[in-house]
């Protein structure tokens, strides 16, 4: 059950304000009046009234209460919440981070002798998973081109239980056709668990398009202020059990008061998110005429690597994208990031403020290269901007100066 006038029929925009706010998490019993908020449930320990309602419990279904562990109004509001903003989900499972979740969805589908495919464009956290934990649990990993699915079918095999795409890619923005390599895998009984922390689903419904499981870094877009870890995965009916099991035996919990940051950050993500691709488009299309930059790789720009199958398949996008350097160096490039003056520099993207972090794909690449095609070697150095609210024309004005001190180095 929903907040007064939302629902899944309705636009963005009333969706955002109203999911979550079920009457029973936002209503005081016995009176006839409630809060807007969904109130902050601190609790470790859970009581029952007598052992009669303790044998009657349902301790091990959703919004029932059993122990701090399980959750409480505030994490059910949010992982409620997140449901109704992902067409297709039976559910959603909260993590303590991004990383929590992409590791305890892979934990919950593959087992040891398992093949997992990895798009070669993939957060590289993800990557390290395969080589440390996957790895040590018999989890064999193969990495494919992701703007190849020739490649992907070729790297399927009787043992490959699952695949992990992410699209855009989070360094280089490359956009699978994510559709088409969804219909592979249903045809060979795979997996697909996508990562949709870029876009969200806002500006990409993943289960719509054929993913199984749907991961989000809560931290980015739905946090919005760079105060929150928290992660999410939604899924359907067929998974979701099954995540929900993996989840409890792992012993992932998030915090209430983050699950009350978390909902504060949906209600004013769309607004947030339209500002920031906005100011981010002004800004690539600023980039692609400077003689300083190579390539632009922003898949919302025309002409941008990506960008017909962007326009095709996604309804919004991000602050997020990454340009090249025309030749340079590596000091010439951290002159530059040191050079800015309104671009902190950190590993995020999709708060309030604008960063800035040096992109170096090539020692991470397994099977395609870096530069990409149409690229001069020599065209290698990239930055990637996460575009905040701060006023476009300033950010660009603090870039423009910024690439008098790359020019210098």
């Amino acid at each position: 059950m929903a907040g007064k006038g939302s629902g899944k029929d309705k636009q963005p925009g009333t969706r955002l304000v109203n999911a979550g706010r079920d009457p029973r998490w936002t209503t005081a019993p016995d009176t006839l009046g409630g809060v807007v908020n969904p109130p902050i449930w601190r609790a470790s320990t859970h009581l029952y009234e007598s052992m009669a309602a303790l044998r009657k419990g349902r301790p091990n279904e959703d919004g029932h209460f059993y122990y701090g562990r399980r959750g409480a109004p505030t994490q059910w509001a949010l992982a409620e919440a997140l449901t109704e903003l992902e067409p297709g989900a039976a559910g959603t499972l909260l993590y303590p981070s991004g990383v929590a979740a992409i590791a305890g969805v892979l934990l919950a589908v593959l087992r040891s002798g398992d093949v997992l495919l990895m798009t070669d464009n993939a957060y590289e956290p993800s990557r390290s998973m395969a080589h440390g934990l996957l790895k040590d649990c018999g989890i064999e990993t193969r990495w494919f081109d992701p703007l190849d699915p020739a490649a992907f079918a070729a790297a399927c095999c009787e043992r490959t239980r699952a695949v992990l795409l992410e699209s855009p890619g989070s360094l280089t923005m490359d956009v699978q056709d994510m559709p088409a390599l969804a219909a592979l895998a249903r045809e060979r009984n795979i997996t697909v668990i996508f990562d949709n922390t870029w876009a969200g689903p806002l500006g990409f419904p993943a289960l719509e398009r054929g993913a199984d499981i749907t991961i989000m870094s809560l931290s980015k877009h739905i946090g919005g202020h760079a105060d929150l870890m928290m992660g999410s995965a939604s899924a359907e009916v067929q998974w979701y059990g099954k995540l929900r099991r993996t989840a409890q035996q792992l012993g992932h919990v998030v915090s209430p008061d983050d699950a009350a940051l978390a909902l504060r950050g949906i209600r004013t993500m769309g607004v947030r998110l339209e500002r920031e691709t906005a100011s981010a488009l002004a800004i690539a299309e600023w980039l692609a005429a400077r003689p300083e930059v190579s390539r632009v790789l922003c898949p919302m720009l025309p002409g941008s690597p990506g960008h017909e199958l962007w326009s095709r398949d996604f309804t919004g996008g991000c602050g997020l994208f990454s340009f090249v350097f025309k030749g340079g160096s590596s000091d010439a490039r951290d002159g530059f990031i040191d050079a800015l003056a309104l671009f902190g520099i950190g590993f995020s993207w999709g708060g309030f403020e604008s960063l800035a972090t040096p992109v170096d794909p090539a020692p991470i690449r397994t099977a395609s290269a870096w530069p990409l095609a149409g690229m001069a070697a020599e065209d290698r150095f990239g930055v990637r901007l996460s575009i905040g609210l701060e006023d476009p024309a300033d950010l660009i004005a603090d870039i423009e100066q910024a690439l008098g001190a790359w020019g210098k180095a």
